[in-house]
């Protein structure tokens, strides 16, 4: 099947070589919005205008994927993901054959997840949802809708979490908690009970000390 990815930033970039050395899927070129088309090519493939897109590719015979990261807590990537499927198109979903997948329950579309994740069984992956490298996806975990997971994150079984969350890099959830929708959980930090919507939640920062790493046994 022909891929189509919406994008021409990094995440782009990456998931058109995931796409292409690892995948059925043959990508044929970029699209984004005609006011950030200044570009004829990117990473040597076409890019097209979105909005005219489905003229010339249509949804019949291709496919699409949004390559957009978690900018407005995962809101431009949610609203790209509605107006393709508003035009028709069926979104592909890409799964490492390098993660462990041991859920019966498939993932949603427009899923990038990665190398190294680990997916326990009865987890259950919404639509629109992003898994970095290397995360821990404990048995009866469920991740909603258009949720950006980074690396190395420890869900514990039984968690819920929320639409449009952002979980940093090597968070630690404990078992059986909701995480609420459009919860930010910065990098490092353990959460223990349950989040509010909207909320923040960040760890202690390192503190630099008086002595130079030369006067520090270890």
């Amino acid at each position: 099947m022909k891929l189509l990815i919406f994008g021409n930033q990094s995440q782009a970039k990456l998931a058109a070589y995931y796409f292409q050395t690892d995948s059925e899927y043959e990508v044929i070129g970029f699209t984004v919005d005609q006011t950030y088309l200044t570009e004829d090519t990117f990473e040597g493939l076409p890019i097209f205008s979105f909005e005219t897109l489905e003229t010339r590719f249509p949804p019949a015979t291709h496919h699409l994927f949004v390559a957009i990261g978690y900018t407005g807590m995962n809101a431009l990537r949610a609203q790209k993901y509605h107006e393709a499927k508003a035009k028709g198109y069926q979104l592909a979903s890409y799964i490492s054959t390098r993660c462990t997948f041991l859920s019966q329950y498939p993932a949603g579309d427009n899923c990038l997840i990665l190398e190294d994740n680990t997916i326990q069984p009865f987890a259950q992956i919404g639509n629109n949802v992003t898994l970095w490298s290397g995360n821990h996806i404990g048995h009866d975990v469920t991740i909603a809708d258009h949720c950006f997971i980074t690396s190395h994150v420890v869900i514990s079984g039984f968690v819920r979490v929320g639409a449009y969350s952002f979980l940093g890099v090597n968070a630690t959830l404990r078992d059986s908690i909701t995480i609420a929708e459009k919860t930010l959980i910065g990098a490092g930090a353990v959460i223990m009970q349950d989040t509010e919507n909207e909320g923040v939640y960040l760890p202690p920062k390192a503190v630099k000390i008086a002595k130079r790493s030369g006067e520090v046994e270890i």
